[in-house]
């Protein structure tokens, strides 16, 4: 079975003296719970895993009553440490109360007690760490899969990648697109907006989240103002509604507007927003063409290519710590431009979409950034691009 880098990791912080609570955080069906799985397989230290599914959510109790079979099963089994991984946590109401309490019991009594939490929400997840566990946990990030994992995994071509994207649940199905459509929107469109969003958030109008998320994946790589988005929905809202929204989608790895970059904060985020998708699953599931007419349709793929550019910049930002934006003056133009400790990158695609850069040098002349690269025609590959670490731009 495929590992994921993350999995290194994981191994590497269970092998350290016990310091802090390891929480896997990441999108629906990325490979969290079967990465634990394969972890546990591999350890020396002894360990349990128990999972919240299936728990009933005021039963706050559970947690507790876990953790000390754990400490009984360390105890009588004369273990100098033990490992208890809890998955699906935040189905449980108040999970990071209880999580505290006994985690600093055991650090309070010394008690060799490691311990790793998962959950399918990546919201609940941070609503919890951040309001109780402040200093007690690290992530381990697990983005959408890159192309080199879907390639080394399922043998998934560049082609492949950029329109049925990075989620190896659908790797298997992308000879029946029907089938692959159905599962992208059932298995995890649906279930990423009804019990992550819905139930982590106060969401006052969810037919016009859902509605929101929709129309936004198929204007991926498009440049659309919330006034013009709004008047094309259904549901009665609001332009700071709507901007909520786009921030909780952004917080659950779907779809985010990037802002404008500009050389003060207030024209950023005043600017109207560049959509993109983080995975172009979303945009091919819910465009509903099929791959034959996108991939024959120079000016459809080259839309296709530039988002799955945006969807690897934007699913090693969280990891690397940089930021992204696009730019544009009147009819000048840079696609993507990523930015941290006050240096710049600027990228800009190539493809049959668009064959010119006429932005590109000034920006260059106006920023001084640290890198300025085309990708596509003429410049980097883009089934190269997809598999740089993008850290190593800054770091080089």
């Amino acid at each position: 079975m495929y590992r994921r880098a993350q999995s290194d990791e994981l191994v590497k912080r269970l092998a350290e003296p016990r310091g802090m609570i390891q929480v896997i955080s990441g999108p629906r069906q990325v490979g969290k719970s079967t990465l634990v799985k394969q972890v546990l397989q591999e350890t020396a230290i002894p360990n349990m895993l128990e999972s919240a599914d299936g728990v009933a959510k005021e039963n706050t109790a559970w947690i507790g009553e876990v953790w000390e079979t754990a400490r009984a099963r360390m105890r009588l089994g004369r273990h100098t440490e033990y490992l208890l991984v809890i998955d699906e946590v935040h189905k449980v109401d108040n999970w990071s109360e209880a999580v505290k309490k006994e985690w600093d019991a055991d650090t309070f009594n010394e008690v060799n007690l490691k311990v790793v939490i998962l959950g399918s929400s990546r919201l609940l997840l941070k609503d919890g760490l951040t309001e109780s566990l402040a200093g007690r946990y690290e992530l381990i990030r697990m983005p959408h899969w890159s192309y080199r994992e879907m390639h080394d995994a399922f043998g998934v071509d560049a082609e492949h990648y950029i329109f049925f994207g990075g989620y190896p649940g659908g790797a298997k199905l992308m000879g029946d697109e029907a089938r692959w459509r159905r599962y992208i929107k059932d298995g995890i469109v649906a279930p990423a907006i009804a019990r992550d969003i819905l139930m982590t958030k106060t969401v006052y109008k969810p037919e016009l989240m859902k509605q929101l998320f929709e129309l936004g994946c198929t204007y991926s790589g498009e440049e659309i103002s919330l006034t013009k988005l709004l008047g094309q929905l259904q549901d009665a809202g609001n332009v700071t509604t709507l901007a909520g929204y786009l921030t909780t989608l952004e917080e659950s790895q779907l779809l985010c507007g990037l802002h404008k970059y500009a050389n003060d904060n207030a024209r950023r985020y005043n600017s109207v927003p560049k959509l993109y998708v983080y995975n172009t699953s979303l945009l091919s599931a819910l465009s509903g063409m099929p791959f034959k007419k996108v991939y024959t349709a120079p000016k459809e793929w080259g839309r296709w290519v530039e988002c799955a550019i945006g969807a690897h910049i934007l699913n090693c930002a969280e990891e690397a710590d940089y930021k992204v934006y696009y730019w544009r003056e009147r009819d000048k133009e840079v696609d993507f431009v990523m930015e941290s400790n006050r240096q710049c990158i600027a990228i800009e695609v190539k493809s049959g979409r668009r064959t010119t850069s006429a932005g590109f040098s000034e920006f260059i002349g106006r920023f001084n950034p640290k890198h300025s690269l085309v990708v596509g025609s003429g410049g980097v590959p883009v089934e190269e691009f997809l598999q740089w670490n993008l850290e190593e731009l800054f770091n080089d």
